[in-house]
């Protein structure tokens, strides 16, 4: 195996692992609401601030108002990041295929 090739597969095991983390904090961060932390509390704050710019546009698209107050957002993040996953992992992993 070269350097490059070591390399490439290096980068996407961090970009999974990464993806990884960010499912985890927003898994956290929903079961959090459930519960109704204090706002102030710095952890809180730090879920909040990691979470909200993804979650903010797909709760435009997916109105708890229309579905009784049930927030699917974080459920549609969480679909829309293991499809990211997997589809690096393929287009990397898969040998391209002569025509």
């Amino acid at each position: 195996m070269g350097f490059a090739r070591g390399f490439g597969f290096s980068l996407l095991q961090l970009v999974v692992g990464l993806l990884d983390l960010y499912t985890w904090v927003v898994v956290i961060r929903a079961l959090l609401s459930w519960v109704g932390p204090d706002p102030y509390n710095p952890i809180v704050r730090l879920l909040h601030q990691l979470t909200e710019p993804l979650l903010a546009p797909l709760r435009r698209l997916v109105s708890p108002r229309r579905l009784g107050g049930l927030d699917l957002s974080p459920l549609l993040l969480i679909l829309i990041i293991q499809f990211v996953r997997y589809g690096l992992i393929y287009a990397v992993t898969q040998p391209t295929r002569p025509f």
